[in-house]
């Protein structure tokens, strides 16, 4: 959903409307004057339009996809190998 508002307001709420953006993937316009200026979009999801802007990423994954719907791939478990036994995920850091 994309929400437009005031640059002044934003500001008031920044931590909210970050955390809209992140947890809720909103899209968010600021508007001085009633004139869109900047928005406000979670990070994974600028990087993607960033990747898909530059010609290389475009073609790598052109080609990546081509290669799936040919059947040129292999599963993760074949490039990775079998989990090791005993070894525990280490947890998330906040």
């Amino acid at each position: 959903m994309v929400h437009r508002l005031p640059i002044t307001k934003a500001r008031v709420n920044l931590g909210q409307v970050v955390k809209r953006a992140h947890l809720n993937k909103e899209y968010f316009i600021l508007e001085k004057d009633g004139i869109p200026v900047a928005g406000i979009l979670d990070a994974d999801e600028l990087e993607d339009y960033l990747e898909l802007r530059d010609p290389k990423a475009r073609r790598a994954i052109a080609e990546s996809n081509a290669d799936i719907e040919a059947g040129r791939f292999k599963p993760a478990e074949d490039l990775l190998g079998p989990p090791k036994p005993g070894k525990k995920a280490k947890a998330a850091r906040r």
